[in-house]
């Protein structure tokens, strides 16, 4: 074949490009990573975050003794179980949190949401989840209701510096 397909494709992409609002975000790198590692980043920030405000955060571990993956909660926070999901800001003006499911046990449910310029989060109960106080809960998969989407606006987040009060008011409500 003579034809230069690499050429072909990047004339097409070019044709395609949007307004990247990420080029200038001192976030930028974090759309350049593969959505299980966002995951990843999300964990990593939530447990420096709660290290420098003093909370007590620990993950799950295997026999060995090591973090693992494998596990019905994602961190535990002042002794409580959470489901934690990070999202970038879509091209739709929203966060889509993916992946919640109700059969895991977790406690609550504590969302991160990261935008070109800021950090947002959401925190509920699992049952505020379960009866749709956190919003509404589209299935991630045609015929399927294991996994779910949460959609968030930035108006329906907080701003992370609200990250004590908010995450506090979560504890006292599984207390409650």
């Amino acid at each position: 074949m003579d034809v230069d397909t690499t050429s072909i494709l990047v004339q097409l992409l070019d044709s395609y490009k949007n307004v990247d609002k990420w080029s200038d975000s001192p976030f930028k790198q974090i759309k350049r990573i593969s959505n299980s590692v966002v995951g990843s980043v999300g964990q990593d920030f939530v447990e420096k975050l709660c290290e420098q405000l003093e909370f007590e955060c620990k993950f799950p571990e295997n026999r060995e003794g090591r973090r693992t993956r494998v596990s019905p909660w994602d961190i535990m926070i002042e002794g409580r179980t959470f489901e934690l999901k990070t999202a970038t800001l879509g091209v739709n003006g929203a966060f889509q949190f993916n992946h919640v499911r109700y059969h895991r046990q977790y406690e609550a449910l504590l969302c991160i949401g990261i935008s070109p310029t800021d950090i947002y989060f959401g925190s509920w109960t699992k049952g505020e989840v379960v009866t749709g106080q956190a919003g509404t809960l589209a299935t991630m998969e045609k015929g399927a209701n294991a996994s779910f989407k949460l959609t968030k606006r930035i108006e329906q987040l907080h701003p992370i510096a609200d990250f004590v009060d908010e995450l506090l008011n979560t504890l006292i409500r599984l207390d409650t």
